[in-house]
């Protein structure tokens, strides 16, 4: 939805500004949303401008790997997504939403099978196909079996339009609604909108909520009444490093910044193509997307679990088992994730994370598995077998700690 909405339905009453009040109406708005916290920024501010340079150097340092949507320029040369007034010069203020999908569930450095992959926490989410929940069911655990998977884009997408439309009509203002895909770096603003403040994992983080937290924005053309006080949350990651530490690919390389090259959530849904050697050892179990940084999080310990309607966690992407992720062929690949973040990643790369995910399992009941994929037409999964089965096999015999021989 976007641009004014339409006379007749509700008399807008057109505002020059926002203002406390107009804040408190749009977090209330938010609250029935059901997002779980709502703050408006400002993108008239010294800090816009930072943050414009910062991911300007981000990118021409490399860091945004092989996501060429970050590195689109418009005609002057720069960087669409450094700030929302490029793409949009009438934007001077950010609506930032926030939820929590803290669901019931182990945690990703917790001991498990060696015979089960890892998918990221966000990418749980699902609906029931049809009927309520068991009596006490969603009292005890946000995690159900046999779910229809949703993408969270299109839940929280769903919900931020409701809200754009009766801010429209309110207010009078031009309007955009993003979620994950819009021209701004949508941490800087969530911060600056008192959200929570960036850790060193780079993830938004909430004193009540921790980091479980997916970010939905509403750019506008409302500029912020001075003297309007934006309260940002306090850093309060102190001399903390455990997720730095823990990040088996060394992707956090400086001040609140990552190497999202080096990300096994990089690495295992934006990455086409061969996974470099030396990270694939370190990518462990992961099969999608990647929860450690935060998992390892001293203020995740004091999040909420949560439970709602088309965020519920489908039992089986919980440390799902690497042979039933590994029989899928395309039609089983569609029915279990239609619809969810999996889709993005495709069935050929997840294939390729699995193959790396048994090699580091260790586990000889996967060769006859990945030797089958070694002689198959899909030359990245067959080199990544090889990979996976040489490093198998140099396991079992005890050898010495290196690179595994190829079986090809």
């Amino acid at each position: 939805m976007n641009g004014r909405a339409g006379k007749g339905e509700v008399e807008a009453v057109v505002a020059s500004e926002w203002t406390v009040e107009h804040q408190q109406w749009i977090k209330s708005l938010a609250v029935d949303a059901g997002f779980d916290l709502c703050g408006v920024a400002s993108l008239d501010t010294e800090d816009e401008r930072v943050t414009a340079e910062r991911f300007s150097a981000w990118v021409e340092a490399g860091r945004a790997g092989e996501m060429e949507y970050l590195k689109r320029r418009n005609e002057a040369g720069v960087l669409i997504r450094s700030a929302a007034q490029v793409a949009f010069p009438w934007a001077r203020s950010v609506v930032v939403c926030a939820m929590n999908y803290n669901v019931g569930g182990p945690l990703s450095i917790e001991p498990a099978d060696p015979g089960t992959g890892w998918i990221g926490r966000y990418a749980w989410s699902g609906r029931r196909a049809g009927g309520e929940a068991a009596a006490g069911e969603e009292q005890t655990a946000g995690v159900a079996a046999g779910l229809k998977s949703t993408d969270y884009h299109e839940e929280l997408l769903e919900r931020l339009q409701t809200m754009e439309i009766a801010l429209q009509q309110r207010m009078g203002c031009e309007t955009r609604c993003y979620v994950d895909t819009g021209p701004l770096v949508e941490r800087s603003v969530a911060a600056r909108a008192g959200i929570g403040w960036i850790g060193k994992n780079t993830c938004v983080l909430n004193q009540e909520l921790g980091s479980w937290l997916l970010l939905a924005v509403i750019v506008t053309s409302l500029p912020v009444a001075e003297g309007f006080d934006i309260a940002g949350a306090a850093d309060r990651c102190g001399s903390c490093t455990r997720c730095i530490d823990a990040c088996p690919t060394a992707a956090l390389v400086g001040d609140r910044e990552m190497d999202a090259s080096r990300c096994i959530a990089y690495l295992t849904i934006e990455k086409k193509g061969v996974i470099a050697e030396e990270l694939r050892e370190p990518m462990g179990r992961q099969v999608f997307g990647c929860d450690i940084c935060q998992d390892v999080c001293p203020w995740n310990r004091r999040s909420p679990i949560v439970v709602r309607e088309g965020s519920l966690a489908g039992a089986e992407l919980i440390n799902p088992s690497l042979e039933w992720l590994a029989e899928m062929d395309g039609a089983k690949f569609n029915r279990w994730f239609r619809g969810s973040p999996l889709e993005r990643t495709r069935r050929k790369r997840l294939l390729r994370n699995v193959a790396i995910a048994m090699g580091n399992s260790g586990e000889p009941r996967f060769l006859p598995q990945l030797k089958e994929w070694m002689q198959g037409d899909d030359e990245v999964l067959a080199e990544t077998a090889a990979w996976a089965a040489g490093w198998i096999e140099e396991r079992s015999a005890g050898t010495a700690h290196g690179t595994p021989v190829s079986t090809c």
